[in-house]
């Protein structure tokens, strides 16, 4: 259901709350929200998703990317969680590609080979093109 970058990171498209404990069971450790509250109707709420990861035990980060694209704040963040996470992470938004990207960005950031980043995505069903020349380490 969920698609394996890595070891440490897999992402997917909205997630409603019954996914969280699915996420649970299978080892994830932290839900990353990486959708914009209500940016299509009937889309549940970030605080709902919230709620059941707290139930289900899991830490909960909200990283919303909208379409205008990304900061180096988001790439911070979500650097932050990525590295604050005591498993494997599940990010999230409507499609999967908005996590993956934001991913790439802060896994570049953090040293990452950008060429191996790519071949994850890839492997994932993702490609990071659009974000490719700003993968260079900071």
């Amino acid at each position: 259901m969920f698609r394996k970058i890595d070891d440490r990171i897999s992402v997917f498209g909205q997630i409603r709350p019954e996914d969280v404990a699915t996420a649970a069971a299978q080892g994830f450790t932290t839900i990353v929200n990486n959708r914009p509250e209500e940016e299509e109707a009937g889309q549940p709420a970030g605080d709902t998703i919230k709620a059941a990861a707290k139930e289900a035990g899991l830490a909960y980060v909200a990283i919303p990317i909208t379409h205008a694209g990304f900061s180096i704040p988001q790439v911070d963040a979500m650097r932050k969680a990525i590295a604050n996470a005591d498993g494997p992470i599940l990010a999230f938004c409507r499609s999967g590609t908005r996590s993956t990207l934001l991913w790439a960005l802060a896994s570049a950031a953090d040293g990452a080979d950008p060429e191996e980043v790519a071949r994850k995505a890839a492997a994932a069903g993702y490609d990071v093109s659009p974000v490719r020349p700003f993968m260079a380490p900071r």
